[in-house]
């Protein structure tokens, strides 16, 4: 069998792939080596840039099977049927390092998954964790900057960290997720997934419900100790990378149970906590797990840079009887994902075999800039109403609409019973073991100790406190230790 001919990328014959031309032996190179030229300027660009969060990143594909009847809260299709099978997506990450951190770090973990749906990409956009560090997208920014690397010193600084979260007490149940065991799983697949912001579903007879979506590993939970992910993280860097990538290689394939809580539109208004804000649970004895489906992953990407870096989620690909809830946090991403993936992949990011969907087509009047690869025959039109059978509108929203009333203007959260931004955080400790809550006050001091100003230090310590006694005076007399050492 014939070799084939290695060509240009407009497909002419490459002649020769390992001498440059030259103006005679030994002499300088020629700028007419179209070749030479097109290769080296193809390498320069074989990089985009990279995400501003979430940049680590590991993907997998598989399938969502639903299990379980909820056609009487969502007429989602891919939902409509027991044993209804939707093929998936999944990226999970780290938060705040760049590319090339390691994996083993005491970080959130991305949980973006993408059900290529026979009504068009649904995307959940979520995390490990089922709530995050503030509540308002205007701090987002901010926040991120914090926790960052320092312009200055180029490293990640405590003093950052620690003096972004004085000045965030809503931050305090997530520091106590993240400085808890579960701060460091031990592989994506040992840990949860949640959907983390609070969304709308809606049924046929126009009913809707606020749901929260987890995602409960069948491997089981395993989580990592600081010194154990010190180590790993020395030692195999891509550690999570090459678990997920071995363990699908060998059949071993990951999964996870959906389940759903799902609360009536009426209760949002009176219950006790805000349902809408990112930094609070639901506890589950007032709104109960309700089982939907398995999560499988049983196949690893061809090429990670094209599926796993080129993969766009956008919390705003919703599909008929899924869509948002007044949760600020998601109408923030609403707009802000969608416009990152603009910056880094271009318009026609869509068009990408990752992000394009699977199980229908792409029609709109979308047309031309960068990377245009959608071909349309001749004289089709790109505007609408037309008289030429173009496609239409459907007439039916997404969801069902939610009332709203009163002035525009930057407001406060609306006031319910237990909104303050301690108490599920003492909740959270106050169910940990002796041993748990040894672990967790170890590895918040072994942070908040190295900040030099004492006025970050009592802020932060004063947030501990107000979450419960035991919980600040344990975190206070474990900072002075290592303080004074």
């Amino acid at each position: 069998m014939s070799k084939r001919v290695l060509t240009t990328e407009s497909g002419a014959p490459v002649a020769d792939n390992q001498n440059s031309a030259t103006a005679g032996v030994g002499g300088p190179l020629l700028l007419q080596d179209q070749h030479l030229l097109e290769k080296l300027a193809r390498f320069n660009r074989e990089r985009i840039p990279e995400r501003v969060v979430h940049a680590r990143g590991s993907g997998a594909y598989g399938y969502f099977e639903v299990t379980d009847d909820v056609t009487d809260y969502t007429y989602a299709d891919f939902l409509n049927s027991v044993g209804k099978r939707t093929e998936v997506f999944l990226r999970f990450s780290t938060v705040a390092d760049n590319l090339g951190g390691a994996d083993a770090v005491r970080d959130p973990r991305g949980f973006a998954l993408k059900f290529y749906t026979e009504e068009g990409n649904y995307d959940l956009v979520g995390n490990n964790t089922p709530v995050f560090f503030i509540k308002d997208p205007l701090k987002f920014p901010d926040f991120i900057h914090s926790q960052k690397r320092d312009p200055f010193t180029g490293k990640q600084e405590p003093e950052n960290v620690w003096d972004f979260w004085a000045h965030a007490p809503e931050a305090t149940h997530q520091i106590t997720w993240l400085m808890g065991d579960r701060g460091i799983p031990a592989s994506y697949r040992h840990m949860n997934g949640y959907g983390s912001h609070t969304y709308q579903w809606t049924n046929d007879k126009g009913e809707a419900f606020f749901v929260k979506y987890h995602f409960k590993t069948n491997q089981g939970i395993r989580s990592l100790s600081a010194e154990q992910g010190a180590e790993l993280a020395g030692k195999d860097p891509n550690s999570h990378q090459t678990d997920l990538l071995q363990a699908i290689e060998r059949g071993v394939n990951p999964s996870w149970t959906v389940h759903v809580q799902l609360m009536p539109v009426a209760d949002a208004a009176d219950y006790r906590f805000n349902p809408f804000d990112l930094t609070k649970v639901w506890p589950h004895k007032d709104y109960p797990l309700q089982r939907v489906g398995r999560l499988v992953l049983d196949r690893n990407p061809d090429n990670v840079f094209a599926e796993v870096e080129q993969a766009a989620f956008s919390p705003n690909n919703f599909v008929p009887g899924i869509g948002p809830s007044p949760d600020k946090m998601l109408q923030g991403r609403l707009f802000a994902y969608a416009d990152a993936h603009r910056y880094r992949l271009g318009v026609n990011h869509t068009q990408l075999a990752v992000n394009s969907p699977k199980a229908t087509a792409a029609n709109n009047y979308g047309r031309d800039g960068a990377m245009a690869t959608n071909a349309y025959a001749r004289a089709h039109k790109n505007y609408e109403p037309n008289s030429f059978d173009g496609p239409a509108e459907t007439g039916r929203p997404l969801a069902a609409p939610l009332a709203i009333n009163g002035h525009t203007g930057t407001h406060e959260a609306p006031a319910h019973t237990k909104d303050d931004d301690f108490f599920q955080a003492g909740e959270l400790y106050r169910l940990m073991s002796e041993d748990e809550k040894g672990r967790l006050v170890a590895n918040i001091a072994g942070g908040l100790s190295q900040v030099s100003r004492d006025d970050i230090v009592e802020k932060n310590l004063a947030h501990f406190h107000a979450a419960d006694a035991d919980y600040g005076k344990r975190v206070e007399e474990a900072v002075r230790a290592l303080r004074e050492d």
